[in-house]
């Protein structure tokens, strides 16, 4: 058991230790300025390292008494050629500390549990990883190892939030119509969402991914996991694998896009999701339409229009390419919180806690509460 004093000594001799700098942080998330046409081309190179702590202090809501339990995401997804997770640690004073697996997707999150009456229920976990730009050449397809049919049924089935038929089926097929391969009607889906869809900047954290409500209301406005859920549901609606995958953002853009990354040490609100569609001759391709109305809403000076330099150069490259400054921590919907009482989440990207059988609120860091502190470290 370590005591909070410990705690803190503990994370400062690892920062000293790796030589992290607030300052280089800062004059990286300053980039380079963006006018005119900018070059947003994300493309395989140099890995790069880092490291996320996360610090939980479970406080109990007013008039909340028992025991304190929390759900804490781990980098758990794993591709060779863009993000190698480099394992987790971590320092608490709870009772038990248990990394559980969801037995479908693999994803990984601490279950921590405290005894009733512990004094300030605190855990500080420090999760490292790799990651780089990645990019699909469409002009050069190759020989890839085709998916598992476990795979591909899994990644073209219907979860509790994105229902593949009905309404979603209508849609997919309309988009779809005269295109010919999964090629063309990925991309005209991908087309489809950055024209007929906007950012809701009044959207809670990044929305619920509850997409068929999203349809049936017309209003399609959201944030990245209501927008990409959208993307990831019509596909799969059209015979073609797709994913969803929860992360965080770490790191500011390195292409000077300041409503793509992280520009603080501080992400305790940086989390993104992002998807995948699976292409014969391709593999899993990196696909991004949330990102592309992101940039129309957010990017200085605001508002921009879809034909402005920053949003056409960010919309060619994201069907196909992401930046790596972004953790990715899985793929998983439908996810059962182990002795939450059946609790269960339509993803998990969020620190999860609750006090007796109470909910903490996860969009709220300040009242939980977490901070997320993210930093990049030298090999």
């Amino acid at each position: 058991m370590t005591s909070r004093r410990d705690l803190l000594k503990a994370g400062a001799g690892l920062a000293a230790a790796l030589g992290l700098s607030r300052a280089a942080f800062a004059q990286s998330a300053a980039g380079p300025a963006v006018a005119g046409a900018v070059p947003f081309e994300p493309k395989p190179g140099s890995w790069r390292n880092f490291q996320v702590v996360t610090t939980l202090n479970v406080a109990a809501p007013p008039g909340a008494a028992g025991p304190a339990q929390a759900w804490v995401p781990l980098p758990s997804y794993s591709a060779d050629d863009w993000f190698r997770p480099a394992g987790n640690s971590w320092t608490t004073n709870a009772a038990a500390a248990e990394v559980v697996t969801d037995p479908v997707y693999g994803a990984q999150m601490l279950h921590l549990t405290w005894k009733d009456g512990q004094a300030d229920p605190t855990v500080a976990i420090t999760s490292r990883f790799a990651t780089r730009d990645r990019a699909t050449d469409f002009s050069r397809p190759g020989s890839v190892a085709p998916l598992s049919a476990e795979e591909r049924a899994l990644f073209l089935r219907a979860t509790d939030l994105i229902p593949t038929d009905g309404l979603v089926k209508e849609t997919s097929d309309r988009i779809t119509a005269g295109k010919s391969g999964d090629l063309d009607k990925a991309r005209a889906i991908y087309e489809w969402m950055v024209e007929n869809t906007y950012r809701n900047a009044a959207t809670r954290g990044c929305g619920t991914g509850d997409i068929a409500s999203l349809l049936k209301s017309g209003n399609l406005g959201g944030k990245c996991a209501d927008l990409n859920a959208l993307y990831v549901g019509l596909v799969r609606a059209a015979g073609i694998p797709a994913r969803d995958i929860y992360g965080l953002r770490v790191a500011p853009s390195k292409f000077g896009y300041k409503s793509l990354g992280a520009n603080s040490e501080v992400v305790s609100k940086s989390q993104h999701c992002r998807s995948e569609v699976w292409l014969e001759g391709f593999g899993w391709v990196a696909t991004d339409p949330a990102d592309v109305r992101k940039v129309v809403l957010e990017e200085p000076p605001g508002k921009n229009a879809l034909d402005d330099a920053k949003v056409t150069a960010v919309r060619a490259a994201l069907f196909g390419a992401w930046e790596g400054n972004w953790l990715a921590y899985n793929d998983g919907h439908d996810i059962t919180l182990p002795g939450s009482g059946g609790h269960k989440l339509g993803f998990l990207m969020y620190p999860q806690a609750q006090v007796a059988s109470l909910s903490l609120d996860c969009l709220d860091p300040d009242s939980f509460k977490y901070v997320i502190r993210a930093s990049e470290f030298a090999a």
